[in-house]
This record gives C-alpha cells, structure tokens and sequence, in this order.
C-alpha cells in the first residue's frame, strides 16, 4: 500500500465515521495503530484534516429559513464586509466570488423576521452598493463531503 493510498482510506474511513478510534481504523486499513497514529498526525499538521466536529441539523433546532444573499461592495471594502459576515454567528458560509455579485453568503435563521432583521442591518452598511437574498425551499444536499479517489 502506498502511502497516498493509506492517507486516502484513512480519510475516506473518517468520513464514514469521524469518531472511530486508532484500533478500528488500524483494523480496517490493516495497518498497525502506529501506523494510523503517524498518518493521522502528518494529515492533522498539513491542515488536510482540519478538525472533529459534529454534523448538526440545523432544522432539527429550529433554523429552518436557509437564506443565500448575494451582495455587491465597493471594491476596497471586500476584507471588511466579508470579515463582518463571518463573523455573524448565523452565517455558516462566505465566498468571495465572480460573477454578478462579489460575495455569496449563506445563513440559517430561525424564521423570516430574524432573517429579514439580519439582511437589513447588513444593508445600512454604504459600501454594500446592492444585494439579492433568495430564501432555500427544499434543501436537496447539504454539507456533504466527498470521499477521495483510491488509486489502486
């Protein structure tokens, strides 16, 4: 097995199950625990895995308004606006984009009026020059990642 091909299994392993432990991967990549140890340490310092957490259902806790909101700024206020979405806790996605707009963000509100509320004090900003929200009716696939191709 090469290497490449180890650290691929071993992420594709986590991403069926992100809570298993050494043991389990080490079984099911037949490798020793070391061996997993080792990899999954050098996948973690590379940033290729950068994390544990939890996939939440946002629905399920009541933010069930998914907005996409398309914005158009002056040029030289990109940085500010797109650190200020971020930093909106309710925003669990922003992209500088190309295109029409030059920033595409997605958040999850609880209802319209907490939407509506969020868009409008976004809108005072000046340099926000127009914007476009559109709300999500059926979420077809959401976060999803993809397991890595194996070279065999």
């Amino acid at each position: 097995m090469t290497y490449e091909n180890l650290d691929a299994k071993l992420i594709n392993a986590l991403l069926g199950d992100g809570r298993a432990s050494l043991r389990s991967l080490a079984e099911e990549l037949d490798v020793s625990v070391t061996t997993v140890s080792n990899h999954l340490r050098d996948l973690e310092d590379e940033g290729v895995i950068e994390g544990y957490t939890p996939r939440v259902n946002y629905d399920a806790l009541g933010y069930d308004v998914t907005a996409v909101i398309q914005l158009k700024v002056e040029g030289s206020a990109l940085p500010d606006i797109t650190e200020r979405l971020q930093s909106e806790k309710q925003m669990i996605s922003v992209y500088e984009v190309t295109g029409d707009y030059d920033i595409i963000a997605i958040g999850k509100f609880r209802d319209t009026d907490g939407m509506n509320t969020q868009i409008k004090k976004l809108l005072t900003d000046a340099d926000i020059r127009e914007s476009n929200t559109s709300v999500v009716l059926n979420a077809v696939t959401e976060n999803e990642q993809f397991e890595l191709d194996i070279e065999e």
